[in-house]
């Protein structure tokens, strides 16, 4: 079992809301402080000079851009409606 001083299983499995047997509480602590061991990596890291982000690469719009275009038809959006109404498509009522 990773002996973490910092990491406590019985409070992490409660925090989780999960009951844990004591053979899991082995294993998932050996898990656990395997990663704790490498975030303790990722905090030596040097990142002087590295402007916080939310992204790794710059997020631009890549939508198309706005153009009006013809939609469809009455006739045509109408063709699969199940049920048909002046010109409309019907539903069956929800709301009293």
């Amino acid at each position: 079992m990773a002996e973490t001083p910092e990491l406590n299983i019985d409070r992490v499995a409660e925090l989780a809301r999960i009951a844990l047997t004591p053979e899991e509480k082995i294993r998932y602590a050996a898990q656990l402080g395997e990663v704790l061991k490498h975030v303790e990596q990722l905090k030596q890291v040097n990142v002087d000079g590295v402007e916080p982000t939310a992204h790794a690469f710059s997020v631009e719009n890549v939508w198309a851009d706005d153009e009006a275009i013809a939609g469809l038809a009455a006739a045509d959006a109408l063709r699969n409606a199940p049920a048909q109404r002046n010109g409309m498509i019907a539903v069956p009522k929800v709301v009293d």
